[in-house]
C-alpha cells in the first residue's frame, strides 16, 4: 500500500492510466476505426443491456427533483 495515498500500487497505476487517457481523449470529437472495429462496436450497441436490479432499485425510487 501506499502511505500518501492509501491505495495498493495496482490500484495507484491504474488510476493513473485512467487519469491520463481521460487527459489524452477528452477534446477528441472524431475516433477513426477500421471497418471490423465498426461493426463490432455496432453489433455491441444492438444488444440489449444485462438487467442490473441495483439500476431497476434506483430508477424505482423518486428522483430528487421528485422529494419533498
Amino acid at each position: 500500500m501506499l502511505h500518501a495515498t492509501g491505495m495498493s500500487l495496482n490500484e495507484y497505476v491504474v488510476g493513473c492510466a485512467v487519469d491520463a487517457a481521460t487527459n489524452d481523449l477528452a477534446d477528441r470529437q472524431v475516433f477513426v476505426l477500421d471497418s471490423e472495429s465498426w461493426d463490432k462496436i455496432q453489433d455491441l450497441l444492438d444488444q440489449p443491456p444485462d438487467p442490473s436490479p441495483r439500476i431497476a432499485t434506483l430508477l424505482a425510487q423518486p428522483s430528487i427533483l421528485e422529494r419533498e
